[in-house]
């Protein structure tokens, strides 16, 4: 997730020289994707689309970060704002409790936003620097909270250089107001997701072009980490196959294994994010530069595997 410049930039130096090709729409069948059905446009009224989250009963929630905005799709097909002035936020993940948890980067912090829109921080600093833009994040099923933290200037942004040296992976502990370094050793770690057991944690380094797993330990701490792909990401997800789907150029599909089994083209300069939602969780949304998209599939998202 970042700014449009880094974005064309990482797109064009990082997926071998291409961009997406903005003239393909139909998306073949096959057998993640449903049978007869294509990539559906819902709408293309936004800046610049980001961090999908899916609520409990499969609405979803995403942001335009340039408009600082944030969107609820309804299972029922109905786009509506949900809050302006968001801090703005960037990726969103749901809580068990329904709020929204934002990476809301104006100020460098996480946000709690709960139902009646009243935003709380949770975090904001690391030993006393404020965070550089978090980006991405992910709730584990304990409540801990693991996201991204790169720099990428801002047009919004009053303080021009980044306050801390490394761009790193963090934690946040339940009822904590510390974030803990998990990783510092990524050049610029992006997109970030788990698995609905808790036990694995991927993150993408976007500027190194790779995405690793890693081993969530019983304390929140990571370990083992491996390489999964040779291929970065802004935002990810899991389906309920183990499968994990990178973005970019598209979407690329891997299996548990880290074996490539497809892509899927999205007509845009750039595909931000995804995640599964609806009624059965089946169904794909991608945001995509301007767009906001669904992909009817044949798998659900990881979280209806529990």
């Amino acid at each position: 997730m970042q700014n449009r410049l880094s974005i064309l930039f990482f797109s064009c130096m990082l997926a071998n020289g291409f961009c997406g090709n903005a003239q393909q729409t139909k998306v073949e069948p096959g057998a993640l994707v449903a049978s007869n059905d294509s990539l559906r446009l819902i709408s293309r009224q936004f800046r610049f689309t980001e961090g999908p989250a899916a609520d409990k009963k499969g609405n979803i929630y995403f942001t335009d970060q340039p408009n600082d905005r944030i969107w609820k799709y309804s299972t029922s097909g109905r786009l509506t704002l949900f809050l302006e002035g968001t801090r703005r936020a960037n990726g969103l993940h749901i809580d068990r409790r329904g709020n929204i948890v934002a990476c809301s980067d104006e100020y460098g912090q996480i946000c709690s936003i709960n139902p009646r829109k009243k935003i709380e921080v949770l975090t904001e600093k690391q030993d006393g620097q404020q965070l550089n833009g978090p980006n991405d994040l992910w709730i584990a099923p304990d409540g801990i909270v693991y996201f991204t933290d790169p720099y990428y200037r801002r047009p919004y942004h009053t303080v021009t250089m980044p306050k801390l040296k490394k761009e790193a992976v963090y934690y946040l502990l339940p009822g904590s107001r510390t974030a803990l370094v998990a990783d510092s050793t990524l050049a610029k770690p992006n997109g970030i997701e788990g698995t609905p057991d808790g036990r694995y944690l991927y993150v993408a380094d976007i500027k190194d072009n790779k995405t690793y797993r890693y081993t969530i330990q019983p304390d929140g701490t990571l370990a083992g980490r491996t390489l999964f792909a040779a291929q970065g990401s802004d935002g990810m997800t899991l389906d309920n196959r183990g499968n994990v789907y990178l973005t970019g150029n598209g979407i690329t599909v891997y299996d548990s294994t880290g074996n490539k089994i497809t892509q899927i083209p999205i007509p845009e300069k750039w595909t931000a994010n995804l995640c599964f939602g609806g009624k059965k969780g089946d169904q794909l949304f991608i945001t995509a530069s301007e767009g906001f998209y669904v992909l009817p599939m044949n798998v659900k998202g990881a979280e209806y595997s529990r």
